[in-house]
């Protein structure tokens, strides 16, 4: 179980994520548009002036039931051996068991 104040601060990036999304999309748009180098110096200083927890790259994936950080399955949200838990308690419909 991660501790409650990790989960915590990656809740927190999600929202400051969703917040300054169209402001950040919008600056990166811009920059590509304007031509001349000294304005994509003050677009970049604009998008540099944003929090820095607000980046997309700075979010991560949780397990979504013990908030673990690593080997995340994207399809299920949640970490491999939960997964492979919930498989073999067949709580997952559509997954298998693999065998060899």
């Amino acid at each position: 179980m991660a501790r409650k104040s990790l989960i915590q601060r990656e809740k927190k990036r999600q929202k400051l994520e969703q917040k300054y999304h169209l402001i950040r999309r919008s600056s990166k748009k811009e920059i590509s548009k304007v031509p001349s180098l000294s304005d994509k110096w003050e677009i970049h200083g604009k998008l540099e002036s944003l929090p820095r927890n607000s980046a997309p790259t700075r979010l991560h994936r949780r397990c979504f039931s013990t908030g673990r950080p690593r080997a995340n399955y994207r399809d299920f949200g949640l970490s491999g051996h939960i997964l492979r838990k919930m498989v073999n308690a067949c709580l997952l419909p559509g997954a298998t068991r693999s065998s060899w």
